[in-house]
């Protein structure tokens, strides 16, 4: 999902500015907001408060789904802290997540376990400010320029709407906000105000960060009681005929894995669509896992792989832990 970036040119401080006055692509962007409702002016002074962030640029490049094998992007979200202190989110909120879960159908811990990977259940939301981070990508990313500018354009529409100072807010280097990392255009989409205070607020309120990110997976498909994924087991090598590790909707069947080597013991109708995946793990060996239909949902999220396990084995961890301590 993320491109890396060639080594910069040296920028003049004209091409820094992203105030209007300088900068004839921000001034279009604020023409064409305007015509959508946004007033001129806060537009012209937010856009005013945009700093050039280098940084931003240079960590697109170095993603950890990018770089990093099963085994060890594992270890970054499975440990004993995050597991407990997951147990210990779904107890505070456990009546926020069982509505969570009767309306759009998503399990506590499934709806946990994204926020403790992506914000450690709200403690780190990010350290860049959205407004510097969106704005150096939307007129400064070498291949991405188009997609982030269409996000600078949600992020102040949402901002304005929700009369919340732009240079305020902080996120990802990429621009993703709150509890659940919504980037702007998805907080546009999926955001729910599910505590009916008449704001959707994914930035301090966990309770719309519970519902939104329910609704997100239920906008994209997530089968109510269904699996996430199997164990599997295959031959020593991969199999040429199937495509392991993807993220596209699947379209490899049970049948077809089985025809391979690729079996599980789960009780899967021949028919049903599976994603193929093999993880490497510290000891050198590679093992097979099969993905549901749930799997692929939760690569909507984040287009890895590896990001869907974690959160997956996150949410298993979770929903344990949280047993035990009622127990």
């Amino acid at each position: 999902m993320l491109v890396a970036c060639s080594a910069p040119a040296v920028l003049a401080e004209e091409e820094m500015s992203f105030d209007p006055q300088d900068n004839p692509q921000t001034q279009q962007l604020v023409e064409e907001l305007a015509q959508q409702g946004v007033p001129s002016e806060w537009l012209e002074q937010a856009l005013a408060q945009a700093s050039y962030r280098q940084e931003v640029l240079d960590a697109m490049a170095g993603a950890a789904e990018r770089r990093l094998r099963w085994f060890e992007y594992r270890a970054i979200f499975m440990t004993e802290q995050r597991i407990e202190e997951g147990a210990a989110f779904m107890r505070e909120h456990a009546d926020t997540l069982a509505r969570a879960e009767s309306v759009y159908g998503v399990p506590p811990e499934v709806i946990t376990a994204i926020i403790g990977v992506e914000t450690y259940y709200g403690r780190h939301k990010g350290r860049h400010k959205v407004l510097d981070s969106l704005a150096t990508l939307a007129f400064h990313h070498p291949a991405r320029g188009d997609f982030f500018r269409g996000e600078l354009a949600a992020f102040l529409t949402i901002a304005y709407q929700q009369d919340v100072a732009p240079s305020s807010l902080y996120g990802s280097y990429a621009g993703a906000m709150g509890y659940p990392q919504f980037i702007p255009t998805s907080y546009q989409a999926y955001a729910v105000d599910f505590d009916d205070d008449d704001k959707r607020d994914l930035w301090n309120n966990p309770v719309d960060a519970i519902g939104s990110v329910a609704n997100y997976f239920a906008e994209h498909g997530w089968q109510r009681d269904g699996f996430i994924y199997h164990e599997a087991e295959g031959p020593d090598s991969r199999p040429d005929a199937l495509t392991f590790n993807q993220t596209v909707r699947p379209t490899t069947t049970a049948a077809e894995a089985a025809e391979q080597g690729v079996v599980t013991q789960a009780s899967l109708t021949p028919d049903t669509p599976v994603v193929p995946l093999v993880l490497e793990y510290a000891d050198g060996n590679e093992r097979y896992r099969l993905g549901e239909y749930n799997f692929y949902v939760i690569t909507r999220y984040n287009h890895s792989h590896l990001y869907a396990m974690a959160v997956a084995e996150l949410a298993e961890a979770i929903k344990q832990q949280a047993e035990a301590e009622h127990d």
